[in-house]
């Protein structure tokens, strides 16, 4: 039995679309690929790619995962509490408009802007510095700093939570009320109905969000340099430095390391989030 053809038409309709992936995606990662082929002279070598393997490297990959991993997971817990709130918390309309709306900007606010923003209200003279300072406490010196893991944290918190509110929201909304009915009818109480009926519904989803929360953290760059002047270790700033700095100058190098963040990316879409978002998926039908 032949398989149905589909009319020209239909692909020329999707056309633009892997035109614009091609040019603005695959394009860009075989660029990416290539260049990290080469060596200081110009000439190919898998030499970049045995430099990953160093402890400054390795070391680079490992607090990149490590703030990823804290920011997406608090992010996605507080974010999923209050995407909760707002879609079953009973709020008025515009307090769930105030809310989205607010998210949707916050979600987006990162880079210099942030940063900024941040050192002029918890750098060492910033806002709420100074009127701990007033209050007879000196927040530099119980341990805090902005400028540690902990205050990068502080700012990835900032765009993370409104994300996974803003993209669970939907799956929370999804959650049909028959369900609930079903689980109210048998005897369960509104735990055992959250317990047992919902979060092993919306699991896949809250996962498959922290994925791109782990994701908008890893790839950050913008907003740490601003921070820290680019002396933090994460991947992205090793990357800035190889490829434009005046010291440590090895672009292969770089783009061997930005090379290796794709591949890490690649797999976890590939193997984690696309599964989970199937799975999200057939529920939410």
């Amino acid at each position: 039995m032949r398989p149905p053809r589909i009319p020209i038409g239909n692909w020329l309709g999707v056309l633009p679309f892997f035109v614009f992936s091609g040019l603005f995606l695959i394009g860009p990662v075989l660029i990416l690929a290539y260049r990290s082929l080469q060596g200081p002279e110009g000439g190919l070598t898998l030499d970049n790619y045995g430099q990953l393997a160093t402890n400054t490297v390795l070391s680079s990959y490992g607090m990149s995962i490590k703030i990823s991993l804290t920011t997406a997971i608090l992010g996605g817990l507080i974010g999923f509490l209050i995407a909760w709130v707002v879609s079953m918390g009973g709020l008025p309309p515009r307090v769930r408009l105030l809310t989205t709306t607010f998210s949707g900007v916050a979600a987006n606010f990162a880079g210099v802007p942030l940063a900024t923003a941040y050192i002029f209200t918890l750098g060492r003279v910033g806002l709420i510095t100074a009127l701990f300072k007033w209050l007879g406490v000196d927040l530099y010196r119980t341990g805090f700093s902005l400028y540690s893991f902990l205050g990068l944290t502080l700012v990835y918190l900032y765009f993370q939570i409104p994300l996974m509110a803003l993209t669970i929201l939907p799956a929370l909304d999804g959650l049909k009320r028959e369900w609930r009915e079903a689980a109210e009818n048998l005897g369960a109480s509104p735990f055992q109905y959250w317990w047992q009926v919902a979060l092993p519904v919306l699991t896949p989803s809250i996962l498959g969000t922290m994925i791109l929360l782990f994701g908008s953290a890893f790839g950050a760059h913008a907003t740490a340099y601003a921070l820290t002047g680019g002396l933090f270790d994460l991947a992205t700033l090793l990357i800035g430095r190889q490829i434009s700095g005046d010291v440590l100058h090895n672009p292969g190098l770089g783009y061997a390391v930005a090379m290796g963040m794709v591949l890490i990316m690649a797999f976890l879409i590939f193997f984690v989030y696309s599964p989970l978002q199937r799975r999200s998926e057939r529920w939410l039908k």
